[in-house]
């Protein structure tokens, strides 16, 4: 078995939220809202298996505000997707990458 990179980081919620480690795809998900800001992300422009599941994670265990506005799509599975906008403010302490 090949070893994966493993990602964590560390972040203060600001004003006075606390400071919180988020490891994994929970971490890759926060980086990704960061980078994304006014933009936001969703599954279809960035594809992960569990996309909705990284971003309620970030909500219930770290307390941020993420935003979700369904959004249309066509195409052979046309439906619904949601598009993710962080508005909590924080402030990354700390970014690290480990093997697995």
């Amino acid at each position: 078995m090949t070893a994966r990179p493993i990602i964590s980081v560390t972040f203060a919620v600001e004003p006075d939220g606390g400071v919180y480690t988020a490891v994994g795809r929970c971490a890759w998900a926060l980086k990704e809202l960061i980078r994304c800001q006014d933009k936001g992300i969703t599954s279809i422009e960035n594809p992960a298996p569990r996309l909705a599941a990284y971003v309620f994670k970030l909500k219930k265990l770290y307390g941020l505000v993420i935003e979700t506005v369904d959004e249309k799509h066509g195409g052979p599975y046309s439906g619904c997707h949601g598009r993710y906008f962080l508005r909590s403010q924080v402030k990354v302490l700390r970014e690290t990458e480990a093997l697995s």
